[in-house]
Parts: C-alpha cells; structure tokens; sequence
C-alpha cells in the first residue's frame, strides 16, 4: 500500500500539519512529498506542481495509489475507513459524533485566529501577540470559543488527557491553534495551556516541529510581522 502526502512548508502551512501529525502520531505510514511555497500564483512552480496531482492545487494532498484526496477532513475520514484498527475516532458513538462536530467547526471556522495569527512555528512574537490581544476582538472571541470548547471536552477527561482521552484525529485538527497560542503566546487558562503543552510535546507533532525549524525558508507573503528570519 503506496500511501504519499504532500504537504507545504512545515513552519507556515497548518493545513498541511493536521493530516501529517495525524499519520505520524498514528504511525501510519507515508511517503512525504515536499512543495515548498513559492506563490500561490497560478502560474508558480507550487501551483503547477499540485496541479498535477489535484485540480485545486493546494496541499494537503493524499495520494492512494494514485487516487488523490485533497481535503482534509476528506483525508482524515479516508485514513479512519482505511485503518479502523488505529481508532482515529472516538469508538463511542456519541464521542465521535461530537469529534467530528469539533473537526468540522476549525475546519470552516475561527477565521480571525488564522488570518491575524498565522502559523509561524519558528517565530517567537510574544509582543504581536500582546498587540492583537488588545487590538482584534473577534481574536479575543475565537479564543474564548476555542476555551469554551476545549474546557467542555476536557472536563470529562481524566487529568492529563487529551480531547477525547486518547489521541484522535480532533488533536491532530487543532495542532496548528496549539502552534499559534505558542507563537503569539496568547493569554488561556492554565488547563487549556496544559493541553496546548501536551499537544505540543505528542512525539508526532515534535518530530514536524523538528523539521519546520530546519527549513530555514522565509516566505514574505507569510510574515506580515517580520522583514526576516
């Protein structure tokens, strides 16, 4: 079984993070497929390199024996059907109902979050962060969303657990947001701030860390809060 994901570049591209943090942290195997950005031109060497691949030309990619799903959430329930064994759902039925509501609700949602925080693991902007706090209110709501719902899931955890108890494709979803509070150092409460660090610590997402900060790329177009690296 052939199974490729492409993805962009690691530091910068959240969408690609969640189905590659899901496989690794899964022990799924893949073949990686690096596009690095260029542009998002229709005419960039990223652009015409996906297009191969998908029609939309975006990453993430995966290619099952050269049957492409380009969606993420369409990646993830693929990888569930394909591996029911690895129990990338909660297995109680209401449990998973509620897993996919979450999944969904980042997958179209908190938009502010994303565009003023932009997933930079490599950054440390503690003082944008403390700007945007005081400046975006529809970041202040995303995040207040983003408590309400991990705290709701949390509370009927045992201590230390993640979402659902287990590792399951919901913290693989919201990986990138545990980038971003990290980046921008955005105020939550220490429960919350506890899961971001368990997230953060999970060796699947270590080991994309390890490689965002070994790109040394610097995308302009991604930065709009430094001149360089």
């Amino acid at each position: 079984m052939a199974l490729q994901l492409y993805v962009g570049n690691k530091n910068y591209s959240s969408w690609s993070m969640r189905p590659w943090v899901l496989m690794k942290q899964a022990g799924i195997e893949f073949e990686e497929v690096m596009v690095r950005f260029d542009s998002f031109d229709a005419d960039s060497a990223f652009k015409k390199n996906l297009r191969a691949v998908n029609p939309v030309g975006k990453v993430p990619v995966l290619v099952d024996n050269g049957f492409a799903i380009w969606d993420t959430l369409a990646i993830a329930e693929y990888l569930a059907e394909m591996f029911p064994h690895h129990q990338l759902w909660p297995a109680d039925p209401k449990a998973r109902a509620r897993a996919r509501s979450v999944c969904a609700e980042m997958h179209s949602g908190f938009s502010a979050l994303r565009n003023h925080c932009p997933m930079n693991i490599e950054a440390s902007l503690p003082d944008v962060g403390r700007l945007i706090w005081r400046d975006k209110a529809d970041v202040r709501a995303d995040v207040a969303r983003l408590c309400g719902l991990w705290g709701d899931l949390l509370a009927t955890q045992p201590g230390g657990s993640l979402l659902f108890g287990a590792f399951t494709i919901a913290d693989a979803y919201f990986a990138p947001v545990c980038m971003r509070i990290n980046t921008y150092e955005l105020p939550v409460p220490a429960d919350l701030a506890a899961y971001v660090a368990r997230v953060t610590a999970l060796p699947g997402v270590q080991a994309w860390i390890e490689d965002a900060l070994a790109e040394k790329d610097f995308i302009d177009f991604d930065e709009p809060y430094r001149l360089g690296r």
